[in-house]
């Protein structure tokens, strides 16, 4: 047998770093674009630089990214930001938010996720009623104290414990920046600070079946265009 399991290894390892860099440099990229090129008055624009660190992009990578976003480089491509709905088994409701230089790839490939995994892609607005926009914050703490007195003081709708010392905070859309900024002062390090989607009702399944459910959320997460995915579970 050799050693040529360690090589795919190392090929697959690099190949999703790969990955990793070019879904955070296209954050960073649209993030330019709708909020400028300066992360002191673009807040997701730090957070996706603050990402970009944690993962060890390169610095011109970074700063080729924030050209792009700001039209200061033109290689050709827009990179623009696309939100597909569909169905998954046993009809738990998906939206796949990406972030696309080419539509008609990236439409085919979902298309055939789904469908390779039990699903279909719907058309817009197909499972969109099923989920709500809201600003999702999510902080660390090493003390956390009570999560409900943050939430409340910080003007958040909710609250959700996602592991030790890790929150995600809901709140109306208008109030990213502001709940954002009280969390801060309240003590919280915040990680994520974005515009998601929550599901407003979750679909009921059994364990045999988010398995089957999972495999498919999975594969549309390791899409190379997709951005993030949310579900009805």
């Amino acid at each position: 047998m050799g050693k040529g399991w360690k090589k795919a290894g190392k090929l697959e390892a690099a190949q999703k770093k790969g990955a990793v860099f070019t879904k955070i440099a296209r954050e960073i990229a649209v993030a330019a674009k709708l909020g400028g090129g300066d992360p002191n008055a673009n807040s997701r624009l730090k957070l996706a630089m603050i990402a970009a660190r944690d993962a060890s992009v390169p610095k011109d990578t970074i700063e080729r990214a924030i050209k792009k976003g700001t039209g200061q480089l033109d290689d050709g491509s827009q990179i623009e930001e696309v939100v597909y709905e569909g169905y998954g088994p046993h009809g738990v409701g998906i939206l796949v938010e990406c972030q696309t230089d080419n539509r008609n790839r990236t439409v085919s490939e979902i298309r055939n996720l789904f469908k390779s995994h039990g699903g279909n892609l719907g058309e817009s607005g197909a499972v969109a009623w099923m989920f709500e926009r809201v600003a999702l914050i999510q902080g660390k703490k090493a003390k956390v104290g009570d999560p409900e007195e943050d939430a409340i003081e910080a003007g958040a709708n909710e609250v959700e414990k996602e592991e030790e010392g890790v929150y995600s905070f809901y709140a109306s859309p208008e109030d990213l920046d502001t709940v954002r900024t009280a969390l801060q002062g309240r003590g919280w390090e915040i990680t994520v600070a974005e515009l998601s989607f929550k599901a407003k009702d979750t679909t009921k399944v059994s364990d045999d079946q988010k398995k089957e459910i999972f495999e498919l959320l999975e594969v549309l997460e390791d899409n190379d265009d997709s951005h993030r995915v949310h579900a009805s579970l």
